[in-house]
């Protein structure tokens, strides 16, 4: 069957190139039982592509199921989807089929895939593995044999790193990933679809069709359309039944539009939600640096009350305290020590002819060479990170803890970093 005559049986208006390669990626993989994901914004037509693909299958005789997994509750989506057996949850007064069950030797179509909860990804991945699926409630394996074509509007691998989707179902769902063009890339197709629904709904409410003028026509180009099809039909609608006039001006048409960025507004709250969630994780790490940064302040102001003094400092606790600290960090680093050794011991036994007093040989100085410190954020986030696996032996849940961060976030950074 040609493009031509997809568009044909399916009513599918437009020439627009991304959309025909659309369809002829469509009616290529029809014929096998290939997973296929169709992504696009919102309003761009993705449910038409799943009955496509399976009216020119082998299965057009089948169920053909649509389920938008966005509408159905967290709670009962398992129950819709693979069934469940008597007294499984309350309410659940008898044994009934879910959808992979009633489709079998089908096709079934998840709407809104991304907004699947973990546990049903779980139970769908072994669908699309092995063909199998256990009722809740239910200890029996049943067998089915499901095409299955998803469609989201969400960018998946944004969903994988914040962990809301997994990334094993992801390549098992998008074994033929399918992209639908926005309105807005379809210029030439503008036109012609609001002529389709301008025709429509006059035959709907019997009435003439609503017509544009050259300006009008151009206008309606250059609108960004961030509801894409969807919004163009409503439109369309709303002209029809509202204005008496049939020839539409820009004047009346923009009465219709409204103002709209060129990014649609899911696009804006998820760029803030990934801001939020970026200072979340760095939170932690800028603490660190502060600390540090003040230890590294206590221990200059400590250095040059020494060399002022040329010889003796009487030292706080907490000096001494800083002053352990920074010696054993740099101990190992450095061939020559910037203090010497019979500064400090390893037992907090200060040598001095004093309590709480350190003597420095003036002979036993060498000059000290300031090497500037990295202060990368994510040098540091590393580092740390590093460190509290090996305290705990790579043992992410103690690690974690000990980090303050969640377990998850660990595991994203440990991926991130490359770390073992």
């Amino acid at each position: 069957m040609t493009i031509q005559q997809i568009k044909q049986r399916f009513g599918i208006i437009g020439n627009a190139t991304l959309l025909n390669r659309a369809l002829e990626v469509a009616a290529q993989v029809a014929p096998t039982d290939i997973s296929v994901l169709v992504t696009g914004e919102s309003g761009t037509g993705k449910e038409i592509i799943p009955q496509v693909i399976h009216q020119l299958s082998s299965r057009k005789h089948g169920e053909y199921i649509a389920v938008n997994c966005g509408a159905i509750p967290e709670g009962t989506i398992d129950s819709e989807l693979f069934g469940h057996e008597k007294g499984a949850f309350t309410g659940a007064s008898g044994s009934r089929k879910g959808y992979f069950e009633v489709a079998d030797g089908g096709t079934i179509f998840l709407d809104e895939v991304a907004e699947l909860p973990m546990q049903t990804q779980v139970r769908l991945l072994r669908v699309l593995e092995t063909g199998e699926f256990i009722r809740v409630g239910s200890s029996k394996v049943i067998k089915t044999d499901v095409r299955v074509v998803a469609a989201t509007n969400e960018n998946m691998m944004q969903a994988i790193q914040k962990g809301k989707f997994r990334e094993d179902l992801l390549y098992r769902l998008s074994t033929v990933p399918i992209q639908l063009p926005p309105l807005r890339d379809r210029q030439d197709d503008i036109h012609l679809l609001f002529r389709k629904f301008a025709h429509d709904f006059a035959e709907k409410y019997r009435m003439p069709a609503v017509k544009l003028t050259d300006e009008a026509v151009e206008l309606m180009l250059n609108y960004p359309w961030p509801g894409n099809i969807r919004q163009l039909k409503n439109i369309a609608e709303q002209i029809s039944v509202i204005e008496n006039e049939r020839l539409l001006t820009p004047e009346i048409l923009r009465q219709y539009l409204p103002e709209s960025p060129h990014s649609n507004l899911p696009a804006i709250v998820n760029k803030e939600k990934e801001k939020d969630e970026f200072y979340s994780d760095r939170e932690l790490m800028y603490k660190f640096l502060f600390d540090m940064k003040n230890d590294l302040n206590e221990l200059k102001k400590l250095v040059v009350e020494i060399l002022n003094n040329n010889s003796e400092v009487n030292l706080s606790a907490n000096q001494r305290d800083v002053l352990n600290k920074m010696y054993e960090d740099y101990q190992s680093d450095s061939p020559n020590n910037f203090l010497p050794s019979t500064v400090v011991n390893r037992d907090n036994d200060y040598s001095s002819s004093k309590d709480d007093e350190v003597r420095i040989i003036e002979d036993d100085y060498e000059e000290h060479i300031e090497v500037e410190e990295s202060l990368s954020l994510e040098d540091r986030e590393k580092e740390l990170i590093q460190k509290a696996l090996e305290k705990h032996n790579g043992k992410r849940k103690y690690a974690a803890k000990e980090l303050g961060i969640s377990e998850r976030t660990l595991y994203r950074k440990i991926k991130e970093f490359h770390l073992k």
